[in-house]
């Protein structure tokens, strides 16, 4: 697809210093930049941390440790 976009002049300068360097076309890197631009915020996105709800109480009983994994299954046995 035929586009057109603005860019600055000293981007430009140094796109097409690039593209002579490395044997490529100046459409070529831009197509590789964007694509490897749009790639890092879609992973960005993805490896973002989720917030959980909490409901009741503001976060775990006290001395509960929420990354150990048996102290969990031991308060759960007891609660019951």
């Amino acid at each position: 697809m035929r586009t057109t976009i603005n860019l600055p002049d000293d981007l430009m300068i140094r796109i097409k210093k690039l593209a002579t360097a490395t044997h490529s076309t100046v459409t070529a890197l831009i197509e590789e930049t964007l694509r490897e631009g749009l790639a890092r915020r879609r992973h960005r996105r993805r490896a973002s941390r989720a917030t959980l709800p909490t409901y009741g109480r503001q976060g775990p009983f006290p001395g509960v440790d929420i990354d150990d994994t048996a102290s969990l299954l031991d308060v759960m046995g007891s609660s019951r």
